[in-house]
């Protein structure tokens, strides 16, 4: 119930924009008393939210505060149900491992798993995911869409173009996509995304998508064996970014694009991926489990498959690879 009364305080000022609120118009917007009211602003200024309060007018919110909270990304979101149910720990092993026991418990489509510190992140083929507190976004969605399993990689896809265009939104800087699941800044990672699948032999149970974006760290945030192929949105802008603004502009595009999948499946989406894509007609390296191909990228199949044309002009399916431009 209390929760429930904030989230509805926080759509009330993301509704009144720059207007001011009275005790007894939020009140009677939310359903309580003006007491509770109070102990509610109250509250959101013990977590670092600047409000003004001036005696007839009432009240409106000055500033967010620096950490990611639950609070802080609800001010603003404008989504139906991608990020409306947010589970926050300051510090976690992984975001991934707690969205899976969520998963399993039956929460909402939509649910967001979010920290400020990943101890034991991972991303693909469970290579260690650098995750410092407080500097980047380190969060896991869960999706429940009822597509056939050979479907589930398009999600990545899907993600990839939503987190692309919401740093495009909110930064003007200009990423690229390297298949399947990196994003890029000159060249420079600074978004992995890693999806993971609860399943049956004939269903999707839900799907668990991992996202980690290098935000705000400077360059001796990074390991040194990193300094050289990553990057942040901070390094490449120049200037700090909000957070709780760009993961508001994820879920948005999220929600966007997740439900025209849904519609009118992958096509639109595959379109938009390509676009944006770094590697299409560029010679470039595949390593598979069992194999090194080199080729030129052609494009993507329907179902996401990286087609891949080799010196023979055979052109090669690749599933998963890692791949070297």
């Amino acid at each position: 119930m209390q929760s429930e009364i904030r989230k509805e305080l926080l759509d009330a000022f993301t509704n009144a924009g720059e207007s001011y609120l009275s005790g007894q118009q939020l009140a009677v917007l939310i359903g309580c008393s003006r007491t509770a009211v109070w102990k509610h602003v109250e509250e959101l200024r013990k977590e670092g939210f600047e409000l003004e309060a001036v005696r007839r007018k009432g009240y409106r919110i000055l500033k967010t505060p620096e950490k990611i909270t639950p609070d802080e990304i609800r001010l603003g979101l404008k989504t139906e149900y991608i990020g409306k149910n947010i589970h926050y720990e300051e510090s976690v092993e992984s975001t991934q491992k707690i969205a899976h026991r969520l998963a399993h418990e039956d929460v909402l489509e939509g649910t967001a798993v979010i920290t400020e510190e990943q101890r034991s992140g991972r991303g693909r083929m469970d290579r260690k995911w650098h995750s410092p507190k407080f500097t980047g976004i380190w969060m896991s969605l869960i999706l429940r869409p009822n597509i056939p399993l050979i479907k589930a990689p398009q999600l990545t896809l899907l993600t990839a173009v939503a987190v692309v265009q919401a740093i495009e939104e909110v930064t003007g800087l200009n990423p690229e996509i390297k298949w399947p699941n990196d994003i890029l800044l000159n060249g420079k990672k600074v978004t992995g995304i890693l999806t993971e699948l609860q399943a049956e032999a004939d269903r999707i149970n839900s799907v668990i998508i991992g996202i980690g974006i290098n935000v705000n760290q400077k360059k001796d945030d990074f390991p040194p064996e990193l300094q050289e192929t990553a990057s942040s949105l901070l390094i490449e802008k120049g200037e700090p970014i909000l957070r709780a603004e760009l993961i508001r502009s994820i879920f948005m595009y999220m929600e966007k694009w997740y439900d025209l999948y849904l519609e009118k499946g992958f096509s639109p989406i595959k379109l938009l991926w390509e676009s944006y894509a770094i590697s299409i007609g560029k010679n470039l390296k595949a390593r598979t489990l069992t194999d090194v191909i080199e080729g030129k990228a052609l494009g993507i199949t329907d179902d996401g498959v990286l087609l891949l044309e080799d010196e023979k002009g055979v052109t090669r399916h690749i599933y998963s690879a890692d791949i070297e431009l």
